[in-house]
């Protein structure tokens, strides 16, 4: 017997931030189980070389522009889409990141952070990275009376890491409106959850991980210190939680829930 627990095939799934290296991993994961896939970003290049790769891999997929922080922009993407591909069922809101004034210097000042970068990295992810992305696609998929919402949370939202305070506080106000959307929302047929990925190198966060001569940098070596398995993450290994809570086969009765895929490292300091 067929065994299609995992099965996307007629899902039209939106991934906000498709472009960036996490993002795409997901974009990448969910095309490779029947989804047609939507790379929605500002960057039309990498969105378009993010389209042909899935395509390349036998995938379904399209890029579509849009601003995630603006709700006219994503307003008229989310109909766009519904007119070429039909309503939205799948939504990963994976936009999000941290900014240099933003973040603390070893030995600097809390009391220095400015107002405009504690707002410009909470805006960008908690308003972008999950509050109007879920206005927007959950409108329709409250009236499809079906859809599955999947934020990007990070570890920094469960624990609060040094440096990145402004970060950290986002991403546990991601956590806790993933919870709250999911109460809500519960009977009506959408899934809200989230995924909190521990340290996976990526574009903004590699020199802070890494030195120019590739050895770890010691907050870095910190890290591996700190983690079970002793490595970072890598995109590929978040395929396997977003494509579940994609599926509702296979998590029709789970929502409201944070899953951490961190190599340990929470259970080494909670």
């Amino acid at each position: 017997m067929k065994n299609d627990l995992f099965d996307l095939s007629g899902e039209v799934a939106v991934v906000i931030g498709g472009t960036g290296v996490l993002g795409g991993g997901m974009a990448d994961a969910l095309a490779a189980y029947g989804a047609q896939v939507v790379v929605l970003g500002r960057n039309s290049e990498r969105g378009a070389a993010r389209v042909r790769d899935i395509e390349a891999a036998g995938g379904r997929a399209i890029f579509q522009s849009a601003d995630a922080m603006d709700r006219d922009s994503l307003a008229e993407a989310r109909d766009q889409i519904c007119n070429a591909l039909g309503p939205v069922s799948i939504l990963v809101s994976a936009a999000g990141g941290n900014r240099p004034d933003a973040t603390i210097p070893p030995g600097g000042d809390f009391c220095k952070l400015s107002k405009e970068a504690w707002n410009g990295v909470f805006d960008l992810n908690l308003v972008g990275g999950s509050l109007l992305p879920a206005q927007v696609f959950g409108e329709t998929m409250l009236q499809q009376k079906k859809g599955s919402i999947i934020n990007i949370a990070s570890m920094a939202g469960m624990i609060p890491l040094s440096r990145v305070v402004a970060y950290s506080a986002a991403k546990a106000a991601v956590i806790n409106l993933t919870m709250f959307l999911a109460r809500e929302w519960a009977t009506r047929g959408v899934r809200v959850n989230a995924i909190s990925p521990g340290f996976f190198p990526a574009e903004q966060n590699r020199a802070l991980l890494y030195k120019e001569d590739g050895s770890y940098s010691e907050r870095g070596g910190q890290i591996i210190g700190h983690t079970p398995m002793a490595r970072f993450g890598q995109a590929h290994e978040l395929s396997g939680a977003v494509v579940w809570l994609a599926a509702h086969r296979a998590s029709s009765f789970v929502t409201g829930q944070n899953i951490v895929v961190d190599g340990g490292f929470s259970s080494t300091t909670i």
